[in-house]
């Protein structure tokens, strides 16, 4: 028979042992490599099993507790590490130290996102966006950030991935139970659960309790909404990770945005911390805290909408990841406006104080009746960015009809890179090597033998061997083969072969079967008796993407050939145990995504920390950081619009690469040691190493995004928020007059020193001088007469007016280089809270020019 329900009971420690309990409870030993180390003395059998602090101290025997409770040894190290993990929390850090030395920095910041993949004890995560949020939440611990995590708690997770006989996907949902994982449930001074409540349509109520998971330094405030006081479908919202249709996904996205809020204020009230300042959401699906916040000025603060909305703006940074439209969440407006759920007077009841056609209006895009929360995201951030350089590009001109009348290299999408966490996924070995101090690790690997260096690649390598051999027989025996039939697995892969990683999720975009395009001659790369290959590849594909799933059983059929079975390997139930040792074993790392479609992608920068080569398209944060000395770029056929030739053109690139140049680079020995191959490692563990830190990519955040969005919101709440008042009085201004503004001609002449000076005669209507910039435009022209190459200058307005009234504005602007050239000039809304000319998406060109529309979308 099956339970009902479980739940877990845990033994008390005795009394000299409490501070296991503290350890095991914060995520810091996820990676710190000595309290691991005392974990694995409790019990080394039981640790190597399950890698899990609590499960381990839930599973040991009662005489080993006691055994260890006057082991001196033993208890010495515990108080040390309790000290330790004290000290590591409340010390300043590189965020306090420049606190400290006058810098700007926030008081506190809060981090929104669906899923975090912090470590595989705690399987609320799918893979790349949940891994980077995990690593964020681990890197702003070390660099000392006040930041505070939001998200949800999933009772079944994302999914356990098996197979079938005949190699197609099998998805498991484990539930759960809070009370065997790293969780404190949060409680007010009474000891009560704090509950969040949310108004559903109906007359209903959403509730949902807030478990807290502790990551070094960093709170974790994860939604639960399983609880008694909801009926089946509300306590179904935090069922699963990406499951259900748009209803249930609209739900979780409510209670992420608008409970996240919430439940950050009563933490915050409870922990006595300071309030957030800077609101970050990893992703379109936490855009509801942005009207949740505007709901919360216009209660408190008796702000109108616009003046709290310019507020929320301020201190708003939204970070997309996906330079696909498919991949945004995309609601009809008909479903978002049930759940606004507005009364006779159009208010919504589910955010008390708001009208549900202006916060529909905040989704709006080109197709009507769609609700898109990229678009929310992007109007209520004042900051933005994609994930890598390129896929800033890419997002700059996918959401260019946002901010019309201005180029795509204008639109105002920054980028910040990505970056993984090193103490997480740098393999042991390295970090004894280096001391685990990655400021000092690039000088270390440089000073490195290369016999030395070559070892402990060797090293890894025959580890990742034999967490194959052990995954492929439990694969194996979960397929219902036989002993018999799965003999071959003890032999499988070759410790010295050379060993390619691809492990991804299976969207067809990422292409897992290219490297089958031609599967004759990919036998003969694995199964060169010379220069044999070996290929462990992993992944899952979404439960609903019947697609994907046919690519990994295309897969598995063709690693079940006898010829072919020691040389490639499909391991199932790809998660964060098993990426650590495949990161740490591959020597080369294969990406061959559809170019430009990879927003970063960053299991290649994990391979890299531990001197793993990247054989990859040039996609993503390869595309900004392949310097030739690091791995190889696979050849792009981007400009080929038939799919199937395009595979088979970069398949045959792949192929040629393997053949001529990685393959026989490995197998050059001298000595025993491929010289030329371990330079390019110990270059991508010196030079590459330290640009793919998450700890680089939350400074890049704090120092060019959360201290400006900072100081933005100090000045938006300034002085009762007269600057925010203003800057809505300004908007409305501008709604109303925009139209009247116009560019009726421009002067030119030549000054003395050959440069040109232009005077442009504007029409201002209802604004004044300095409420428009009036910028000069130069640039190289193109045959349509369209400016490219463009120089912007200022020009400043002229004392009085033209014989029509208008306002002069004049500037000198001097030729940059030969060639035809053309200028024109443009106004632009000018108002202190603006960051970027092109922010409010309104710009005036002379009327010769072409006319862009009047107000954005």
């Amino acid at each position: 028979m099956k339970a009902f329900r479980r739940f877990t009971v845990r033994v008390p420690l005795p009394t000299p042992l409490s501070d296991l309990a503290v350890l095991a409870h914060n995520l810091r030993w996820v990676w710190h490599a000595p309290t691991q180390d005392l974990f694995a003395t409790v019990d080394p059998e039981r640790w190597e099993a399950t890698g899990d602090p609590l499960r381990l101290l839930a599973e040991v025997s009662p005489e080993r507790l006691a055994e260890l409770s006057t082991d001196s040894d033993f208890l010495a190290r515990l108080t040390a590490l309790r000290a330790d993990l004290d000290e590591y929390c409340t010390s300043p850090q590189w965020y306090g130290d420049r606190a400290d030395s006058g810098d700007p920095m926030p008081e506190g910041i809060a981090y929104f996102s669906m899923e975090f993949g912090i470590s595989e004890v705690l399987p609320i995560y799918s893979g790349g966006l949940g891994i980077l949020a995990g690593d964020h939440l681990k890197a702003a611990s070390d660099l000392g950030l006040p930041l505070i995590g939001v998200g949800l708690f999933y009772r079944c997770g994302y999914f356990r991935q098996s197979l079938s006989h005949d190699g197609w996907q099998i998805e498991r949902y484990p539930v759960n139970d809070p009370g065997a994982l790293p969780l404190t449930l949060l409680t007010d001074a009474a000891e009560k659960p704090v509950i969040i409540e949310i108004s559903m349509p109906g007359g209903r109520t959403l509730h949902a309790q807030v478990w807290v998971a502790t990551v070094g330094r960093i709170p974790l405030l994860l939604l639960d909404s399983d609880i008694a006081a909801n009926d089946d479908e509300l306590r179904g919202i935090t069922d699963r990770l990406y499951g259900g249709d748009q209803d249930h996904r609209i739900k979780q996205e409510i209670l992420l945005g608008i409970g996240g809020v919430r439940a950050l204020r009563e933490y915050v009230r409870l922990a006595e911390r300071a309030q957030p300042t800077v609101f970050h959401m990893n992703e379109g699906h936490a855009g509801f805290l942005g009207v949740e916040r505007v709901r919360e000025l216009v209660d408190s603060a008796g702000l109108d909408f616009d003046s709290a909305e310019s507020v929320v703006r301020a201190s708003t940074i939204f970070t997309t990841h996906t330079p696909v439209p498919a991949g945004i969440d995309r609601f009809p407006d008909d479903l978002v406006r049930f759940y606004l759920d507005p009364g006779p007077d159009g208010t919504s009841h589910l955010l008390p104080g708001l009208s549900a056609n202006t916060v529909l209006e905040l989704g709006d895009e080109s197709n009507p009746g769609v609700f898109n929360m990229a678009h929310m995201g992007f109007r209520l951030g004042q900051r933005s960015n994609g994930v890598s350089q390129l896929h800033g590009a890419v997002s700059r001109e996918m959401f260019s009809d946002l901010w019309p009348g201005f180029d795509a290299d204008e639109v105002p999408i920054g980028a910040v890179t990505n970056g993984v966490h090193g103490p997480t996924w740098v393999a042991r070995k390295w970090q004894d090597v280096s001391g685990g101090n990655e400021d000092a690790a690039p000088a270390v690997y440089e000073a490195l033998p290369a016999a030395d260096l070559w070892a402990i690649r060797s090293e890894l390598r025959a580890g990742l061997v034999d967490e194959v051999r052990r995954r492929a027989y439990a694969s194996g025996r979960d397929r219902d083969f036989t002993d018999a039939e799965l003999g071959w697995t003890a032999d499988l892969f070759d410790p010295n072969s050379l060993t390619i990683g691809f492990a991804r999720r299976a969207a067809t975009y990422k292409r897992l079967t290219l490297m089958l395009r031609d599967p004759d001659r990919m036998r003969r790369i694995l199964t060169d008796p010379e220069r044999p290959v070996q290929l462990v590849v992993a992944g899952k594909a979404h439960p609903a993407d019947d697609g994907g799933k046919a690519l990994i059983q295309q897969i598995v059929k063709f690693t079940e050939d006898p010829e072919l079975r020691d040389r490639i390997v499909f391991l199932p139930d790809y998660d964060i145990s098993m990426a650590r040792h495949i990161y740490a074993g591959c020597d080369v790392w294969l990406n061959n995504p559809v170019r430009p479609m990879e927003a970063c992608g960053t299991s290649g920068m994990k391979s890299a920390l531990n001197g793993g080569l990247n054989l990859s398209i040039l996609d993503g944060w390869w595309d900004e950081m392949a310097d030739g000395e690091n791995g190889w770029a696979i050849p792009s056929a981007e400009g080929v619009n038939d799919e199937n030739r395009r595979d088979d053109l970069e398949a045959e690139a792949l192929y040629s690469l393997l053949e001529e140049t990685v393959v026989p680079l490995y197998y050059s020995r001298e000595d025993g040691v491929p010289t030329r191959w371990v330079e390019m490692v110990r270059h991508t563990l010196a030079v590459l190493g330290p640009k793919v830190l998450a700890s680089r990519m939350v400074r890049d955040y704090t120092l060019e995004l959360y201290v400006p969005a900072g100081i933005s919101y100090q000045q938006a709440c300034a002085d009762g928020y007269a600057l925010a008042t203003s800057l809505a009085s300004y908007r409305s201004t501008l709604a109303s007059s925009w139209k009247s503004v116009a560019i009726a001609g421009i002067d030119e002449s030549t000054t003395p020193d050959d440069e040109l000076d232009l005077t442009a005669h504007v029409s201002l209507g209802e604004l004044a001088p300095d409420e428009v910039t009036v910028q000069a435009v130069l640039g190289r022209v193109t045959d349509d007469g369209d400016i490219y190459d463009a120089v912007h200058s200022p020009m400043e307005p002229v004392p009085g007016t033209d014989a029509s009234g208008r306002t002069r504005y004049q500037a000198a602007v001097a030729p940059y280089r030969s060639g035809v050239l053309g200028y024109t000039a443009r106004v632009l809304p000018r108002h202190p809270l603006l960051t970027d000319d092109a922010e409010l998406g309104l710009v005036r060109y002379p009327a010769s020019a072409g006319e862009p529309p009047a107000m954005p979308s």
